[in-house]
């Protein structure tokens, strides 16, 4: 793996969230028998969002990018790449990518293509985004990362259905004098598969079994220690290529997966708390915008300052898992 940074830098961040908003109030109304209190203590959520019957992550993608747009000095005639993260796209074939060039009005000198990450996917799609600059293949890439998990969700799955939202993020990277981007430490375990899975909806479907079963599974237990196995192994990975010790990193962004398991991580690596980064309570686990809604609410709150460096850190569904190491450029908190 690399251990060198690219010339590289995230530029801007933007997300959208949808309209309907549900409380755990809401959660238990429907099933009367859960245990509120200790579903909020595990999960640290109080709220989610989901995305309405016709909206779909490109569509939340799309609107955040317009946000983005708005926002910078951005001029859509110089994206070159257009790299978006899902695993709801819009049909099994075209690719969502494509539509989403087309509906933004992007040249069709863009390079467009969707890729099926999770948890993981904000750390990959950087690793993409920053090779292609690095190669000379890009200048302006636009990553793109939005899910609307809830449409796989059973409303009565006390696993699932507390902890995951639906969001779509936008995210500028650029050309950089200096290399601000890496370096990565890459990671899968496909043997667990089956623990995180939506079955019968791809061209494996169950046929002969008879079952019509498609809605998300999560084997929680064997998640959470998957979790443990890996992240801590992967931080400590990529802290060593680089070179540097956890007391030099100036905040981690992990994966919003939980409250257990931002705890447990937060303690095996033995981090100060005030370094570990939660932005999960009123938004709920987006997938793989998880990370990008952080960053972009710690540089608006003023908690993320140009300059510093913040270890990111993704994991879950695959399983895969990726880190990196940023340096915020500080172009997010300007005007």
């Amino acid at each position: 793996m690399r251990g060198v940074p690219f010339h590289a830098k995230v530029a801007r961040l933007e997300y959208c969230l949808p309209e309907r908003v549900e409380s755990n109030e809401q959660l238990l109304q429907e099933n009367p028998d859960w245990k509120l209190e200790k579903i909020v203590q595990k999960t640290g959520i109080t709220q989610r969002y989901l995305a309405a019957p016709e909206q779909t992550a490109a569509d939340l993608c799309v609107e955040a990018t317009e946000k983005l747009f708005a926002k910078a000095p951005v001029d859509r005639q110089e994206i070159d790449a257009l790299l978006f993260c899902t695993q709801s796209p819009d049909f099994v074939l075209p690719t969502s990518a494509c539509i989403i060039q087309n509906r933004l009005g992007l040249p069709t000198k863009t390079a467009a293509f969707d890729f099926n990450l999770g948890c993981s996917g904000f750390v990959y799609g950087l690793a993409l985004a920053g090779s292609m600059i690095e190669a000379g293949l890009s200048e302006s890439v636009l990553l793109l990362c939005g899910d609307t998990y809830t449409k796989y969700i059973d409303p009565h799955d006390r696993t699932c259905r507390p902890i995951f939202s639906d969001a779509g993020t936008a995210t500028w990277i650029r050309r950089s004098e200096r290399p601000l981007l890496g370096p990565f430490d890459l990671g899968t375990d496909g043997s667990g598969y089956g623990n995180l899975i939506v079955p019968n909806r791809g061209a494996r479907a169950a046929k002969n079994s008879g079952s019509s079963d498609t809605a998300l599974h999560m084997d929680g237990a064997s998640v959470f220690m998957f979790t443990m196995n890996a992240v801590p192994k992967n931080v400590r990975g990529l802290l060593a290529k680089a070179g540097m010790e956890p007391g030099q990193v100036d905040s981690f962004f992990f994966h919003q997966a939980s409250r257990v398991v931002l705890d447990a991580i937060e303690q095996n690596l033995q981090l100060p708390p005030e370094k570990v980064v939660r932005e999960l309570e009123d938004v709920g686990n987006t997938v793989s915008s998880t990370i990008p809604i952080a960053l972009k609410r710690s540089a608006e709150g003023g908690r993320l300052q140009p300059g510093q460096r913040v270890l990111l850190c993704g994991f879950g569904v695959g399983y895969s898992w990726g880190s990196c190491l940023l340096e915020w450029s500080g172009e997010e908190s300007r005007p």
